[in-house]
């Protein structure tokens, strides 16, 4: 019964009590609880900050290799068109050129060297896939060439170069591939023969 206070009478004699009052908790037990719940959560926040300290380790680095990357595809345009100088150029008319103009080729070649091996410098490399095996990840088939003398399926041109940067493909190479030819030899694979296993 409540009293005109608001208060609860208390129980009678022969009433039962609530749960909570019945029987206190062993605070030995609570506290142990409480402990073990407390170092979980150490341990996960431990976790995760490791993790994110992995995480934000592999970003710096990815943002160090490949953030040139969108300057690394202006300045291919750049090589692209000294290559292409060089090769507009035979060697017969080089040989008959005046010394000033054989003084401007050597130029451009030695500049040409010398881009190369700044991009090189800063992770960004030529792709030289000629008489290699023709691979969709780093080639671009452009179209096929009629070779019997090489197995199909080898890159016999390349029609524009390919670069890659930190061991991604900055630009893939465009390249004419050979068919008609013997078929590549298959990588060999390691033999199992009579080999049990357990």
């Amino acid at each position: 019964m409540t009293d005109t206070t608001g208060r609860a009478d208390e129980a009678a004699p022969g009433e039962a009590q609530p749960a909570a009052e019945a029987a206190p908790a062993d605070p030995m037990a609570a506290l142990a609880k409480e402990a073990a719940e407390t170092k979980d959560r150490l341990l996960r926040t431990l976790a995760e900050m490791e993790n994110l300290r992995r995480r934000t380790e592999r970003e710096v680095a990815d943002a160090r290799i490949y953030g040139i990357t969108a300057f690394a595809r202006d300045i291919l345009a750049v090589a692209d068109n000294m290559d292409r100088a060089l090769k507009a150029l035979d060697a017969e008319i080089r040989e008959k050129a005046e010394a000033g103009v054989k003084a401007l080729l050597d130029g451009v070649e030695l500049t040409e060297r010398e881009l190369l091996k700044v991009m090189e410098k800063h992770g960004i490399v030529r792709i030289e896939p000629l008489g290699q095996k023709f691979d969709p990840n780093l080639h671009q088939a452009m179209f096929e060439v009629p070779d019997p003398s090489v197995p199909a399926g080898t890159v016999v041109k390349v029609v524009q170069t390919g670069y890659t940067i930190g061991g991604r493909v900055l630009r893939p190479a465009l390249v004419a591939i050979a068919k008609g030819g013997p078929k590549a030899a298959p990588s060999e694979a390691p033999a199992n023969d009579n080999t049990d296993t357990v």
